[in-house]
């Protein structure tokens, strides 16, 4: 959100993207929490390691 100019916006980013419907189109994986958790993702936490993983991203 904040990259997008909406620093307030979080939480309506993070909704849209948790009702894509095209989740490889759209990396929606790729959004974690604030706190640098993984939150969720559509097809399940075990296939948001995996995409992140594939791209390069220690866990």
């Amino acid at each position: 959100a904040a990259q997008a100019g909406y620093p307030g916006a979080a939480r309506a980013a993070g909704s849209a993207l948790a009702r894509n419907p095209v989740p490889l189109l759209i990396p929606c994986h790729r959004v974690v929490r604030a706190d640098g958790g993984l939150g969720g993702y559509l097809a399940g936490l075990s296939w948001k390691r995996r995409l992140l993983a594939l791209e390069g991203v220690l866990l």
